[in-house]
């Protein structure tokens, strides 16, 4: 493997742990700036909005500019942006600190994946995509749970000096290892949400938000359903977030392999129907006995993982089909579409919890990835009356 893309994915490396611990540091944050753990998760939301709003608009503006100098400096403002949330004393000063830190993680990823394209040989760049997502997969299934480790002894604030540390050193290897001369055909906003009239392509980015809105209104509030909710010592939160890691460093490699064999989107009606399972097993498991309801949320942590991250590789390959002359430009809007998700995700959460309570987190958010199935089915229905009509 070119050593650079191993560059590239340490930057992803660590924008994936702030963007995954943070579930399991909301109790913490929460209590340490005074507001509920409600409020707390908006910190999530906020940082969902800005990614899937704000990274476009920072990526047409900056488009023109040398890849390196663009990954270098967008890692260099993330890790000021940890430095802040490290030290910020108020509420909003944290959610301040996120907004910056989730557009520069947007603007990051979306470039360090246009970037492991354009040094790898034609015949070499799914592998080198790849290697990228690889850097998110290993924050999912290390990262996060080390920094949930670290702030059993540090707090919160210490797992973002953490973080900061990983993005440093990230900079340092990108910007050493990185040719200087690349660049990017410049895009303005319009020509790249212009893609999204293209056929199909707006149900099936329906389809990944739906989904992703089920399971982060479990996934963000996950440390209040373990201590909480199944009565799990709040020292064994980086063991649940280590058991979803593994699955879904599992789920990443499955998904692919799966969707080649079997075809994307039977892997994504399969992903979703077993997700919605899933988190329905979540609020089923909170209303058992504590000794059996910590361990069995442990167990369906890794079942979850593997699930929930089988449908990230079949969605990404039916965007693909739907739109390959376009590619770059609708997986920026597919990766749009997924923090949309989050942020809705982590609203219903929220609500759920302030008015109906942490116990049917799972039965609601369930729902959603049932949902994006009708929208697959809508859309499939549509488009062969289309041919009928056209025929």
């Amino acid at each position: 493997m070119d050593i650079r893309l191993v560059g590239l994915a340490l930057g992803t490396f660590a924008i994936g742990i702030e963007g995954f611990v943070v579930a399991s540091l909301l109790p913490q944050i929460a209590g340490d700036t005074g507001v509920t753990l409600v409020q707390a998760g908006y910190l999530v939301v906020t940082y969902a909005f800005a990614y899937a709003i704000g990274a476009p608009v920072v990526a047409a503006l900056t488009g023109s500019l040398d890849r390196r100098i663009v990954l270098t400096g967008s890692t260099l403002v993330f890790v000021s942006g940890a430095l802040l949330a490290a030290v910020s004393p108020t509420y909003l000063l944290l959610m301040a600190a996120r907004l910056l830190i989730a557009v520069m993680a947007g603007l990051y990823a979306a470039t360090a994946q246009a970037t492991a394209v354009a040094i790898s040989e034609p015949h070499h760049r799914a592998r080198a995509i790849a290697a990228i997502v690889g850097g998110t997969t290993l924050a999912v299934a290390f990262g996060a749970p080390l920094g949930a480790f670290i702030s059993a002894f540090a707090g919160w604030r210490g797992t973002y000096l953490f973080i900061a540390l990983i993005g440093a050193f990230a900079a340092l290897v990108v910007w050493f290892m990185l040719p200087r001369g690349l660049y990017a055909d410049r895009l303005t906003i319009a020509q790249r949400l212009g893609v999204i009239r293209h056929p199909g392509l707006l149900p099936a980015l329906l389809t990944m938000l739906l989904y992703m809105t089920g399971p982060f209104a479990v996934y963000t509030y996950i440390a209040a359903v373990a201590v909480d909710g199944t009565g799990l010592s709040r020292s064994l939160m980086p063991v649940v977030l280590l058991a979803f890691g593994i699955g879904a460093a599992i789920g990443n490699v499955l998904g692919g392999q799966f969707s080649d064999r079997f075809g994307a989107t039977r892997t994504v009606v399969i992903a979703s129907v077993l997700n919605a399972v899933v988190l329905m097993s979540v609020s089923w498991i909170m209303t058992l006995p504590n000794d059996i309801a910590g361990p069995s949320l442990i167990a369906i942590m890794v079942i979850w993982g593997v699930i929930a991250w089988m449908f990230p590789p079949a969605q990404a390959s039916r965007v693909l089909a739907i739109a390959p002359e376009s590619a770059p430009l609708a997986l920026s809007l597919n990766y749009s579409a997924l923090y949309l998700g989050v942020a809705f995700g982590s609203m219903i959460g929220g609500q759920v919890i302030a008015h109906i309570g942490l116990e049917y987190l799972g039965w609601i958010g369930g729902l959603f990835p049932l949902m994006g199935l009708v929208v697959m089915r809508l859309a499939n229905s549509g488009a062969r009356k289309e041919e009928l009509s056209i025929a």
